[in-house]
């Protein structure tokens, strides 16, 4: 099966808080681009809804608020995003992280690459902190 995807994924194990309409809910990303994701979860979500996320990483001062995402397939507790509008500041935030990625990891999606479990008390604050 061929790759017809333009950025390289990363194997990563970061929280995620999502946003739709009418649902929130969490899980982990388990590969990461520039210009999407995939995140395991145990809520049920429908393909083409559009997401809000916020990434949380072990260095709160990188975490990601993605605005606007599309659920682009799923795949039972697993659905992919396509990420769609996310503020300046969020896409060098994800370029560093992707720059680390790299630099730590064997290959894109390939080989093994550390993953980072490290999880905030309170995750949530992360998403009442953006929508206000």
């Amino acid at each position: 099966m061929h790759d017809s995807r333009s950025s390289h994924r990363y194997p990563v194990a970061y929280p995620v808080i999502f946003r739709g309409a009418p649902f929130v809910g969490e899980g982990t990303i388990t590969d990461l681009s520039l210009r999407g994701c995939s995140i395991v979860c145990d809520r049920t979500v429908l393909a083409d809804s559009d997401v809000k996320l916020s990434v949380i990483f072990p260095d709160p001062t990188l975490s990601l608020f993605i605005e606007l995402g599309k659920i682009r397939w799923v795949r039972k507790n697993v659905f992919g995003v396509e990420f769609l509008r996310m503020p300046t500041i969020t896409r060098h935030r994800l370029d560093h992280v992707l720059r680390q990625q790299e630099n730590t990891s064997v290959s894109p999606l390939s080989g093994q690459a550390p993953l980072n479990k490290a999880i905030p008390s309170n995750p949530s604050h992360f998403l009442s902190e953006r929508s206000a």
